[in-house]
């Protein structure tokens, strides 16, 4: 009898990059392209494996008998310092890198590589973590984890007109915005066309990082600004590593949450992406009613209560909770308040011990789009639910 299939470790991010490159490239003959891809990726590797042993072999003390053996050994070693040094500079541009087949599998158990540190000032590190703090991809690192990111990134004061990235360059560091407003830029037809702006918070650059493609567009700054960076190094080091796990523990059972199967598989996977977890007490109080909506949850394990206050015979909310529903592993809740945009309509609180990942509202806007129309078909639901226990009807609607 045949078992399941296991999907061999790096194969989606491996077809995932040629399927990038076909997009960006569109070559006339694929078969060709992808023998030429693969060879390409295949050299690279090589490259990477030999540059990795000369520099780990030199730690050791491990010397070698030709003098030209000595000299690959030195120069990998000042390409290493180099690449881990402190960047002084705003912008250490890196030659070819979109190329490379980045697997976070490669080096998990590798801590042997230098941590990055730029010392920073106390003003300067409050600064830092206030224009980190509503940034997704830092949502799920541990606190250990933030600190090494936050130890790692860089200053960058930039002026009106600076061009900070540029379309179609491969990519270097990613950007977290402190203060000012950047315009994006993007070429269709010969021609650039701005397509939106950041002002004053957000960040950018992951993604040329994350998938290893050159950038997608330019970004300009259109008055003096301050952003903080993170080298490419490091951020597959801390971010992509971590991803890459939370991909492998969390993949099968997003696959089997209801809400999700309208997605793409790859949306599905930036989900994972910026997931994060939480653990509750039994009694725990998760949401409140009344107050306003900043995330979505998903119960992975254990139990959740849905209780909603009762009314008065004057029509007055009162102080008894009612329970309306109960949600089981694989169920969500709080999806409510972010599709209507209105305060928690009811309460909730764990079961026993639960644990539930949690959405933000900022992923949930980018990422759970396509799930809205499933979530709005439910209100009627809920409401249904409402006249049954207080026989009046409750518009969540408006």
């Amino acid at each position: 009898m045949m078992g399941s299939v296991e999907i061999p470790v790096g194969l989606k991010e491996l077809l995932q990059g040629y399927t990038v490159e076909v997009l960006r490239r569109r070559p006339p003959n694929l078969v060709e392209f992808a023998v030429q891809h693969f060879a390409h990726l295949q050299e690279n590797q090589r490259k990477q494996h030999v540059k990795k042993h000369t520099i780990k072999s030199a730690r050791k003390g491990v010397s070698f008998d030709t003098p030209s053996s000595k000299t690959a050994k030195d120069n990998d070693e000042e390409e290493e310092e180099e690449i881990f040094k402190s960047t002084a500079c705003k912008y250490s541009r890196r030659v070819s890198v979109c190329a490379e087949a980045y697997n976070p599998d490669d080096d998990e158990d590798d801590d042997s590589e230098p941590r990055v540190v730029h010392p920073k000032t106390d003003e300067q590190r409050r600064r830092l973590q206030d224009a980190c703090r509503d940034i997704l991809l830092f949502k799920t690192l541990d606190q250990e984890q933030f600190s090494e990111v936050l130890d790692g990134m860089f200053e960058v004061l930039v002026k009106p007109e600076e061009h900070i990235i540029d379309q179609g360059d491969d990519g270097d560091n990613f950007y977290v915005i402190e203060k000012g407003v950047y315009d994006i830029f993007v070429q269709k037809d010969g021609v650039s066309v701005c397509v939106g702006k950041y002002d004053n918070k957000g960040s950018f650059g992951e993604l040329a990082l994350m998938y290893n493609t050159p950038r997608a567009a330019t970004i300009i700054a259109t008055e003096e600004g301050a952003l903080w960076g993170l080298d490419r190094a490091t951020f597959h080091r801390l971010i992509v590593r971590n991803n890459a796990k939370k991909r492998r523990m969390y993949e099968a059972f997003i696959e089997c949450v209801p809400l999700l199967k309208c997605l793409e598989l790859s949306e599905r996977m930036k989900i994972v992406d910026v997931l994060g977890a939480k653990a509750f007490e039994d009694g725990e109080r998760i949401i409140m009613q009344g107050e306003m909506a900043d995330c979505f949850y998903i119960v992975e394990s254990g139990e959740v209560k849905i209780m909603i206050k009762s009314k008065t015979k004057a029509g007055q909310e009162g102080n008894t909770e009612v329970e309306v529903a109960r949600c089981t592993r694989g169920q969500y809740f709080g999806e409510l308040a972010l599709v209507t945009n209105k305060p928690r309509a009811a309460s909730v609180y764990a079961v026993g011990e639960t644990k539930c990942l949690v959405i933000d509202i900022q992923a949930f806007e980018r990422l759970l789009g396509p799930c809205k129309e499933l979530m709005k078909r439910n209100i009627s639901q809920y409401e249904d639910q409402l006249v049954a226990l207080f026989g009046s009807s409750v518009d969540l609607k408006h």
